[in-house]
């Protein structure tokens, strides 16, 4: 499963910085305004320390982790929608790419580091960032509206179907124009075939120390109906809970295989089904699936292994309709 995020925010707020620590990747990072012209991409492994458990047990001679990718996109500032300032729609269709949106807002304090100039606080950083993206997003709707209007007057099923994406997109106008958010319509066929960006998930990643973040950005974040994490870009121990929130924002989990020659974490959406599972180990398992060996993760450290859950009825079969469980371990029968 391709997985990517983008990092977003205003010029010099740490987006570069957040990158580089994440994929330890060497990148141009300077005090100056669109130092990142082109995306930046790097792979980040998900920490997860029952991998490293499972292949000790197992003896296994390759680890494999789930992997998140992450891109780093040019700072935006106001008027990148409308105006193109700041190579601005280069940047949103970079956004348009990825899977979920990690905005990184300044809230510590650094005189010797440039700010943007229509930037005065956290809460106006948000505010700046979700306007362009609201106002690119506009842009789109605006663009479809009249064809999905003809297309509605055509007999026939695509006619049916066209009136109701009309509909939806009239409703989406209406939020964006009033500023209101699209996470009601996150699941929305027509939002995703569009790939709106202020419709993707997101958190934020509040640059700072504790004592740096007001309770003001706080509520604002709370009532978008968003979650955060603090975290003090220059201090690399912060990083792995920015990667674990990236993998919960997308509903995500992991399974395992584990064995002599290799474990490793799979990643699936949740409630995924076990044929979902297989196919995401190979494509061909889904279609040819026949059950699934399955264990959870604690009850197979607490017994010792495999052949120790078999024994004591840990190990369970279970068919197409089981939903795996994150953390479940999993041998995959199929049809040849």
């Amino acid at each position: 499963m391709h997985l990517s995020i983008g990092i977003v925010g205003l010029p010099n707020v740490g987006k570069s910085t957040l990158f580089k620590t994440l994929t330890s990747q060497e990148i141009l990072i300077a005090n100056y305004e669109f130092a990142t012209i082109d995306k930046n991409v790097g792979i980040v492994a998900v920490p997860d320390e029952r991998l490293q458990v499972l292949s000790k047990m197992s003896n296994s001679a390759k680890t494999i982790p789930a992997v998140v990718e992450f891109y780093d996109i040019a700072g935006l500032v106001k008027g990148a929608a409308t105006e193109g300032a700041g190579l601005g729609n280069k940047f949103l269709s970079h956004i348009r790419e990825t899977n979920a949106i990690v905005q990184v807002v300044r809230c510590f304090s650094n005189p010797e580091i440039i700010r943007n100039q229509h930037s005065t606080d956290p809460a106006t950083d948000i505010d700046i960032i979700n306007t362009e993206l609201a106002l690119k997003d506009l842009d789109t709707i605006t663009k479809r509206i009249p064809k999905a209007e003809s297309d509605s007057h055509r007999p026939g099923k695509e006619g049916v179907d066209a009136k109701k994406e009309v509909e939806v997109l009239r409703q989406i106008e209406e939020k964006l124009s009033q500023g209101q958010s699209l996470l009601d319509f996150s699941d929305n066929e027509v939002v995703k075939n569009l790939a709106l960006l202020s419709a993707k998930p997101k958190f934020y990643l509040l640059n700072g120390k504790e004592e740096d973040v007001g309770q003001e950005v706080k509520d604002k974040i709370a009532q978008e109906g968003n979650d955060f994490v603090i975290a003090d870009l220059s201090n690399p121990e912060t990083i792995p809970d920015v990667i674990k929130k990236a993998y919960e924002i997308l509903g995500l989990i992991s399974f395992f295989t584990t064995g002599e020659d290799e474990t490793r974490a799979w990643t699936i959406v949740k409630d995924s089904s076990a044929p979902v599972a297989a196919g995401a180990i190979h494509t061909d398992f889904q279609n040819k699936f026949i059950r699934a060996e399955v264990v959870g993760y604690t009850d197979f450290v607490a017994t010792g292994g495999w052949s120790q859950s078999r024994q004591t009825g840990k190990l369970r079969v279970e068919g197409k309709e089981y939903i795996v469980k994150d953390g479940d371990i999993l041998v995959i029968r199929h049809a040849p």
